[in-house]
């Protein structure tokens, strides 16, 4: 398994100082399980890289208990990736050996170690239990650029096919700290397993390391859950201290709750007036990149599909569930292509700040921010208008006026037990316009539904635009 850390800031040789290991030296320190190597490929003024190897023996894996008992009688526990494939292993050579540089501390280069540098990680091999995606998915919300290259499983033998392992490289403009603490956590997350016993300690150590990266980081939970051996207590726990004083995300697409909201409006076939006029303002803006905020099940994705002019769709959700629903209602895996490649769905929270919301010309939030805190629309302001800034956004949410006109639904109770409000027209009307003019955005009305003379529509729509 080899790790290699590349920098070209000037004097590039200073990494030697940042990783407390002398470029001109080679060095060799015991592990458990066998010997990790560091040293220097290059190493000039202009280009720096260091190189951690490790060199383990698979039949003292075994021996020394890893997997004994899962297949007792074979041979099978003597085969396996573990030398070869970053893992756990990898994460504690990082811990050992690079323990003063993952802690920032740099004698004499203070103030170095402090400082964000052109940092390149490579990695030889990464088994990715979730594929190129979830690869993705973990550090792209880090501000790292991503290459990857699926590794075939025996190059004489392409018949064979294609692994889980990856060959990765890392780019961004980061603390070696940081870097050094982002692949001791994500690493065994990738490959969702670990050498040794996962208890008390070990959550300890995901907090410490973690920090606030990890609090603030889409797939916090499912990184908590990886990390911690799926172990419910300690994981509760994980997550409890590091949502302490914030508001947890709330999965939007509840099912039964969906449902309800679904057969109140299915008389006035609300939702299919509702994505055509969002169809409408997107292809009267022009755009071709499309950002879905709280795609659920992909009905809006399923409309926008069938639009020729659109050449990207992103759908995001929160819940791995609905994007799961979403791909099976979209049929990805039997669509042509040429058309598959226009649809991209991630996880992801839409109250923090995302790399990935930036690269698209409009976004929609279809029946969305009723459904996050009123204390946390603030922060998917920020996310939306701020930070991801598209020239259109497209909102629409219920309105509470209309809900008297509902059969069954009691005055002042919600059309989903999941929203945290709804609001009147002129409360929506009011945000909309604080949110225009905090970012300098034009911002119109419509209604959509059926135009009550006194309750107004049964939904209300705000098109911004800049």
């Amino acid at each position: 398994m080899l790790l290699t850390i590349t920098t070209t800031h000037r004097p590039a040789t200073d990494l030697g100082y940042l990783l407390s290991k002398h470029p001109d030296k080679c060095q060799t320190f015991s592990l458990a399980y066998g010997k990790a190597h560091v040293f220097y490929p290059e190493a000039t003024e202009e280009r720096c890289t260091a190189a951690l190897a490790l060199d383990f023996d698979p039949i003292g894996l075994v021996r020394g208990g890893r997997s004994r008992n899962e297949t007792k009688g074979t041979l099978a526990h003597y085969v396996n990736d573990r030398p070869y494939a970053a893992s756990s292993f990898l994460s504690v050579a990082i811990a050992q050996v690079l323990s003063s540089a993952m802690k920032g501390q740099a004698k004499g280069r203070e103030e170095l170690a402090g400082r964000e540098i052109p940092l390149s990680a490579t990695l030889s091999a990464v088994p990715s239990r979730g594929g190129e995606q979830f690869l993705r998915s973990l550090f792209e919300p880090l501000g790292y650029e991503v290459q990857t290259e699926r590794i075939t499983l025996d190059e004489q033998f392409p018949e064979w096919g294609e692994g889980n392992c990856f060959r990765v490289r890392l780019d961004a403009t980061v603390r070696l700290s940081d870097l050094l603490t982002h692949l001791y956590v994500l690493i065994p997350v990738l490959d969702n397993q670990k050498h040794y016993w996962v208890g008390e300690d070990e959550l300890e150590k995901l907090l410490d390391k973690g920090g606030e990266w990890l609090k603030v980081h889409p797939l916090r939970e499912q990184i908590t859950r990886r990390f911690l051996r799926h172990q419910k207590s300690l994981v509760r726990e994980a997550l409890e201290r590091l949502v302490a004083g914030d508001d947890p995300e709330v999965v939007v697409h509840d099912q039964e709750g969906q449902e309800q909201e679904e057969s109140l409006e299915r008389p006035l076939s609300l939702n299919d007036q509702r994505i055509a006029a969002v169809l409408a303002a997107l292809k009267g803006a022009g755009a071709q990149r499309i950002l879905d905020l709280g795609c659920g099940e992909g009905k809006l994705i399923g409309a926008l599909l069938k639009e020729k002019s659109i050449a990207k769709i992103v759908g995001v959700d929160v819940s791995v569930g609905s994007l799961e629903k979403a791909s099976d209602r979209l049929k990805l895996d039997r669509m042509p292509e040429m058309k598959r490649k226009k649809v991209e769905l991630f996880q992801g929270s839409l109250t923090y700040r995302d790399a990935r919301f930036t690269d698209c010309d409009a976004a929609c939030a279809i029946e969305v921010i009723e459904h996050v805190d009123a204390s946390r629309l603030e922060a998917l302001e920020r996310v939306l208008f701020e930070f991801a800034k598209p020239p259109t956004v497209v909102v629409t949410t219920p309105n509470i006026e209309h809900n008297v006109r509902f059969e069954g639904l009691v005055a002042g109770k919600f059309r989903h037990r999941d929203h945290r409000f709804e609001w009147t027209r002129k409360q929506f009307e009011d945000w909309c316009w604080g949110v225009a003019q905090r970012h300098g955005y034009a911002v119109r009305f419509m209604p959509i539904g059926r135009e009550d003379p006194e309750v107004g529509a049964p939904t209300q729509m705000g098109v911004f635009s800049k």
